[in-house]
C-alpha cells in the first residue's frame, strides 16, 4: 500500500475487521481522511466508532486490515504513530486544582519538551485558545467551554499532524460548544487533520468537510453533508398561511409540482431545485394574490433524516469514551 501521504491522506484504513469474542464489531472498515480537513465519524450504538478509534490511535490492535496515519502503520511503527497524533477524549485530562498554564506545562515535562520549552508552548497555546488572561487561574474555576479549549490546547502540546476529538463538546452549553468549534476550525486552517466523532450531528454539519455514517462495522454512507442530505430528498418549500382557507388558492396561485397540503398546520409543501429563486417568486406571487403568509421557508433535508434513512435507527453515541479504552480488550464490544 502507498504510504498515506503520498495520497494526500492523513488516515487511511483499508478492510479493518475486530471481534470481540463473537461479536464483530468492525467488518471491512475502510475510510480514507484528507490531510488538513475535518472528517466527522457518526453511527448508532455499536456500530464500531469508538473501536475503530482505537485502533488508529494505537490503544487496540486489529484482527485484520491495515491502517496508516501521518504515513505510518499503526501495528508495525506505533510509536512514529503516537508521536504525530493528539488525542481529546469525552472527559477531563487536566487537574483542577492547577492553573490553566501549570497543566499545560506539565503535560509538556510529560512529553520531554523540557522546562523552557514547555513553558513557551503553554504560552503560545493559552494565547492561541484565548485562555492568556486566565492561565494564573485554578481550572476548577473555569466554565465548562474554557476548560474544554484546554482540554484541546494539552493535546497539541507535541504540535501533532493528527487530531481525535471524542465526542469534543459532550455536556456542554451552546456557548461553550460555540468556543470549541472556534478553536476546531482554527486548528484545521493551520493544517492540522482532524477526526471527530460526535453524538450531536450539528456539529458534524458545522464542522465536517467529509462525513462517514458507520452501521455494522462498515461504513455504510461518506460525503459532504449537503451531499449526504441530497440522497435523502431534495429541498422543500414550505409555506404557512393565516387562513387555512385560503390553501387551495395558495396552490392554485403557485403552480409548484408535488405539492402536498398539511390543513391541521395551514401547511403547504413542494420539491424545489433553484433555492433562492423559488423563495423570491413564492414571496411575490403571494402577495399579489392578496394571501397571507405566516411564514415562508426553504427546508433542505437534515442529517438526522440521513441517519435514520441509513441506519437501523439507534442513537448517535456508542456509549463509551475513549478514555476506557482498556475495557475492550478485555472482551467488551462497542
Amino acid at each position: 500500500m502507498p504510504d498515506a501521504d503520498v495520497n494526500g491522506n492523513s488516515i487511511l484504513v483499508e478492510d479493518v475487521g475486530k471481534r470481540y469474542g463473537a461479536k464483530r464489531v468492525l467488518d471491512g472498515l475502510d475510510l480514507a481522511v484528507r490531510r488538513g480537513t475535518v472528517h466527522a465519524v457518526l453511527g448508532p450504538n455499536g456500530a464500531g466508532k469508538t473501536t475503530a478509534v482505537r485502533i488508529m490511535t494505537t490503544l487496540l490492535r486489529p484482527d485484520a486490515g491495515r491502517v496508516l496515519v501521518a504515513g505510518h502503520d499503526v501495528q508495525r511503527e506505533a510509536g512514529e504513530v503516537r508521536r504525530r497524533i493528539g488525542l481529546l477524549g469525552q472527559h477531563a485530562a487536566v487537574d483542577e486544582e492547577l492553573g490553566g498554564r501549570q497543566n499545560l506545562e506539565m503535560f509538556g515535562r510529560l512529553h520531554h519538551l523540557g522546562a523552557r520549552r514547555a513553558g513557551e508552548r503553554a504560552d503560545e497555546l493559552l494565547a492561541r485558545f484565548g485562555l492568556a488572561d486566565t492561565g494564573r487561574k485554578a481550572v476548577g474555576k473555569y466554565s465548562g467551554g474554557m476548560r474544554r479549549r484546554l482540554d484541546l490546547a494539552a493535546s497539541l502540546i507535541t504540535d501533532p499532524e493528527v487530531l481525535f476529538l471524542d465526542e469534543p463538546t459532550t455536556g456542554l452549553d451552546p456557548r461553550g460548544r460555540a468556543e470549541v468549534w472556534g478553536a476546531v476550525r482554527s486548528l484545521v486552517g493551520g493544517g492540522t487533520t482532524v477526526l471527530l466523532t460526535t453524538q450531536y450531528l450539528e456539529e458534524a454539519d458545522q464542522l465536517a468537510d467529509r462525513i462517514s455514517l458507520i452501521d455494522g462495522g462498515r461504513v455504510a454512507a461518506e460525503g459532504t453533508a449537503d451531499g449526504l442530505k441530497a440522497t435523502v430528498g431534495s429541498d422543500r418549500i414550505e409555506v404557512v398561511v393565516r387562513d387555512p382557507s385560503q390553501l387551495a388558492d395558495t396552490v392554485r396561485v403557485l403552480g409548484l409540482p408535488g405539492v402536498t397540503v398539511d390543513r391541521d398546520r395551514r401547511l403547504l409543501s413542494a420539491p424545489v431545485t433553484d433555492r433562492m429563486g423559488v423563495l423570491v417568486d413564492v414571496v411575490r406571487e403571494l402577495s399579489a394574490a392578496g394571501i397571507e403568509a405566516e411564514d415562508i421557508a426553504v427546508r433542505r433535508p437534515t442529517l438526522d433524516e440521513v441517519f435514520l434513512s441509513l441506519t437501523e435507527g439507534g442513537p448517535v453515541g456508542d456509549g463509551e469514551s475513549l478514555a476506557e479504552s482498556d475495557r475492550g480488550e478485555r472482551g467488551v464490544a462497542v
